[in-house]
């Protein structure tokens, strides 16, 4: 996305500022509440701005709304929260047209297994156990991250400080819902930062005490164990989106969608 975003602004605007995103996603995942902010010489309203991105953009991407933000304000770095959502296909035949936005999971699952399992997760952990284990993303040349991507267990923690895989979860809670392609059972949690596929490993981890792999009972002693091998799987990125990012106090009204 901010590939192409810089290049329409480009055209629109004949300058080509790096816009900063609220965070990466990997590919495959969604956003339906990213905010990217960047600097602009041209003096464009808003409204105008977002019209006229919206007309040079992929139809993947639209511009839902143009602000114009404080100076201090910055996308990633200005952050107070994030919601994700994850989204579980329940039926045996998941329809083709909705394949790239879910999970599909017919399995038989424990629904109060999920939902116990779900709330070990709130409040101030260690989340080490459930970060990526990428051992390409060292070599990656990208920015420093407020928010590292933890790409081994023990050897990156030590490199850090204990201090690095610290975040504050506020909710973490399941839903069952009926919809017209089907039944889903939609994860959202609410965080203050998250690490590198931090989302999809606790969902993999829910997902196999739903399925009677695990027990919930386990859940304290992996994050304890502060290891990305005593965690579950990592769940598939189709059925994550980038549900919502909150900025509030830092002087920038949330963006909710």
């Amino acid at each position: 996305m901010q590939g192409e975003l810089q290049a329409a602004l480009g055209r629109v605007t004949g300058e080509s500022p790096l816009p900063q995103g609220s965070g990466r996603t990997d590919a495959g995942v969604h956003a339906l509440g990213q905010v990217a902010s960047f600097e602009l010489i041209a003096n464009i309203p808003p409204g105008n701005l977002q019209r006229a991105l919206n007309r040079t953009l992929p139809s993947a991407i639209r511009v839902i709304e143009a602000e114009i933000a404080p100076t201090a304000f910055h996308a990633r770095h200005s952050t107070v929260a994030k919601t994700y959502e994850y989204r579980v296909f329940r039926e045996t035949i998941c329809p083709p047209f909705l394949a790239r936005y879910v999970h599909a999971c017919s399995w038989p699952m424990d629904v109060e297994g999920l939902q116990r399992s779900a709330r070990l997760y709130e409040g101030e952990h260690d989340f080490l156990s459930f970060a990526a284990t990428d051992p390409d993303q060292a070599t990656r040349k990208t920015p420093p991250d407020p928010e590292p991507d933890l790409d081994s267990a023990n050897p990156v923690a030590e490199a850090i400080g204990k201090k690095g895989a610290i975040r504050t979860v506020f909710s973490s809670d399941w839903e069952e819902r009926e919809t017209y392609e089907g039944r889903l059972l939609i994860y959202r949690v609410r965080g203050n930062g998250f690490l590198h596929h931090m989302v999809r490993n606790l969902v993999g981890t829910t997902l196999d005490v739903g399925r009677g792999h695990l027990d919930s009972n386990r859940i304290p002693g992996i994050l304890a164990a502060r290891s990305r091998a005593a965690a579950g799987p990592t769940a598939p990125a189709q059925g994550l989106f980038l549900h919502s990012v909150e900025y509030g106090e830092r002087g920038f009204e949330p963006y909710t969608k």
